[in-house]
């Protein structure tokens, strides 16, 4: 008996990598349809054929400035929408079209991001072992993680797992699953892939519509985004840009209504409070804590300004509090600053469009870029994801 489980303790070491999992190569990808904020409402009135509810739109012109973009992309296209009027309107027979457009597009987007990560990365898509999609448009098996591993060629034994309607932190927690499948599957190589299509929450606007109910509309935007994933990297063929040091979840009790998603007859819908870049604000420093505790070294204190941060910039207002609630300097979320305001939010993927986006100016700085920071996602729940990470030296 003990000699067995010896033998059960030796496989489980030989199974589990030497050093910690780490990120070795992003990609990125949005479709090639955008539309700049400042022209939003009008072209969101005029193609729901809405035009006529004038004091709404004033409120939604509104909406669209606080939420501090310039830009979003789009699959649909108004030729798409003029196509298929039910989407306007929510009509549950219009779900299936909604899905089937998605089922098409998805893969393709997600390809897109995910090749460029291979690329970066330097080995063929055939070494990747595993493969973890995400998704929030999508309700259906197999899927977009299915059609993503045919056009790029995977194997056919690669391991595939699929995260649905996990919402703005869905990105943090398929990259929190690619960390523990690297580190104890010695050798692995896991592809994270996260793509959304707004197509299943569009709607027109309706007369009772609030400033809470029309956030979706004025916030989110379409794009993919792809990490490789691996420990124990081999040199020089790969180049670790993070390693993943330390990830945690937390939930905040009572939340549930401020922050939540659904798959229903009209498409996806959720609610999404007016307080809550507030809320999330108040909430985080001691998500943070609770995060670097088990790191500290011999009494070592961290100091917020210290490090880098990757945030999912679920909002500008976000972020504001954020750097408020932390006392951040303004450079330390200029990333996550940069990516919604130039893509909106597009839910999982942003969060690995920051980590591009930072690591594009790490290597700018050089050596005097931050070694050690935080990765931070916020989903229905309320939810929040950390990371701890460290950044290698170019």
């Amino acid at each position: 008996m003990a000699s067995t489980l010896a033998a059960v303790r030796e496989i489980r070491r030989a199974q589990r990598a030497d050093g910690p999992a780490a990120m070795l190569g992003i990609g990125t990808a949005n479709p090639a349809h955008y539309v700049l904020q400042d022209e939003f409402p009008d072209y969101y009135f005029r193609v729901t054929r809405k035009e006529h509810l004038t004091d709404l739109k004033d409120t939604f012109s509104k909406l669209c400035r606080i939420v501090g973009l310039e830009r979003r992309f789009f699959h649909h296209t108004e030729q798409l929408l003029n196509a298929n009027p039910a989407f306007l309107h929510g009509t549950p027979s219009a779900l299936d079209a909604r899905l089937d457009i998605v089922a098409k597009a998805a893969p393709v987007l997600a390809a897109s991001a995910a090749a460029k990560a291979i690329a970066r990365w330097g080995r063929p898509a055939t070494d990747i072992t595993h493969l973890v999609v995400s998704t929030s448009s999508e309700a259906r098996s197999p899927g977009a993680d299915l059609g993503l591993a045919t056009l790029l060629g995977l194997r056919p034994d690669v391991c595939r797992t699929v995260l649905q309607l996990n919402g703005c932190s869905a990105g943090c927690a398929a990259l929190r699953l690619a960390k523990d499948l690297a580190e104890n599957n010695r050798g692995a190589r896991v592809l994270v892939a996260c793509v959304e299509l707004t197509i299943t929450s569009f709607r027109g606007p309706d007369e009772g519509d609030t400033f809470d109910t029309l956030i979706p509309q004025a916030l989110f935007g379409d794009g993919a985004g792809a990490v490789v994933v691996g420990a124990d990297a081999v040199h020089p063929a790969e180049r670790p840009l993070f390693e993943m040091v330390s990830a945690s979840q937390a939930l905040i009790p009572g939340s549930e209504q401020l922050l939540n998603m659904r798959l229903g007859e009209g498409g996806i819908d959720g609610d999404i409070s007016f307080n809550l870049p507030r809320f999330a604000a108040q909430n985080l420093e001691r998500c943070l804590l609770d995060a670097f505790r088990p790191l500290a070294v011999n009494g070592a204190e961290w100091k917020w300004n210290d490090l880098f941060w990757a945030v999912h910039p679920g909002s500008r207002g976000i972020l504001d509090h954020i750097d408020s609630a932390l006392g951040l300097e303004p450079r330390k979320l200029a990333a996550s600053r940069t990516v919604v305001r130039d893509y909106g939010n597009m839910l999982s993927a942003t969060v690995i469009f920051v980590l591009e986006e930072l690591r594009r100016r790490m290597d700018e700085e050089g050596d005097e870029a931050d070694e050690w920071g935080m990765m931070v996602g916020f989903g229905p729940g309320f939810t929040v994801e950390t990371m701890v990470l460290h950044a290698t030296k170019s």
